[in-house]
């Protein structure tokens, strides 16, 4: 009874937040009013604040660019972690631990450690403000994550599933595309959520490596839509252009959440 009643309470302080977030993306634009936040409207405006946040901060190019970024990084992350993992533990990789902490490594530094140098650094290779660029270090902070996790998955599948395939005559390549792809799908597939989640709510290197609507990242754009350049802009507008740019990774979850918690226990083979 007790448990029951602190997951209740809880759970009322984390749907706080959310309510607060419907009630006044919902009011009208030109009734919003701090003292008045907790109660809700008379007048359903979610629709016309939408639309004005999607007119005025442009955001259907950002929503474009940052989609691309989310599906193709993490894709991309995942594969080049699962060979890493492949590479380290089946192929039993000379030095392997070593290459697992050089690649595991760069986690380690805060990501505001690398905005001074990737700025000069894609600025000079022409990747500055490019949807290439940013799906380039999208991939590259994704990959230690899948490395991680793949290495601890391949530790827990018998060898002798590689032996019996190399006897067989299969190829390492075709080994790690027909059997270690397949078997590790719910990692690889948290791996993927997790991702893609971090990507779409990426602010720090959207705000450092991009400029132009076409390319920066839809949180970008929404942070842009409450500073001085969009002087004016009311609370409901932009509490409802967050409202829409968070339903992606909510649907994703919603969708794919018995997958990711088989993906979170990685101890057996699936």
């Amino acid at each position: 009874m007790i448990r029951r009643a602190v997951l209740v309470v809880l759970g009322l302080i984390w749907l706080g937040p959310t309510y607060l977030l419907l009630v006044n993306a919902a009011r009208p634009s030109d009734s919003y009013d701090p003292a008045g936040a907790w109660l809700p409207s008379g007048d359903f405006a979610l629709f016309d604040n939408v639309a004005t946040a999607l007119e005025s901060a442009n955001l259907t190019p950002s929503l474009a660019s940052t989609a691309l970024y989310s599906i193709v990084s993490p894709l991309l992350g995942v594969l080049i972690g699962a060979l890493a993992g492949y590479t380290i533990v089946v192929l039993r990789l000379r030095h392997g631990f070593w290459w697992f902490l050089l690649i595991f490594g760069g986690t380690v530094f805060p990501s505001q450690m690398l905005l001074v140098p990737l700025f000069v650094g894609f600025s000079d290779a022409g990747l500055y403000d490019s949807r290439l660029g940013m799906i380039c270090i999208y991939t590259a902070i994704n990959v230690p994550l899948a490395a991680f996790v793949l290495r601890n998955f391949y530790s827990g599948v018998a060898f002798s599933i590689f032996e019996a395939a190399r006897m067989d005559g299969a190829s390492t390549w075709r080994i790690f595309w027909r059997i270690y792809l397949p078997i590790s799908f719910t990692a690889l597939t948290a791996v993927f959520i997790l991702e893609f989640t971090f990507i779409w709510n990426d602010l720090i290197f959207g705000l450092t490596l991009t400029q132009t609507e076409e390319v920066r990242p839809v949180m970008t754009a929404i942070a842009g839509l409450m500073t001085d350049v969009y002087a004016g802009t009311p609370v409901p507008v932009g509490l409802a252009a967050g409202l829409v740019v968070s339903l992606p990774t909510v649907v994703l979850f919603l969708a794919t959440q018995r997958l990711f918690a088989r993906g979170l226990s990685l101890g057996s083979v699936q």
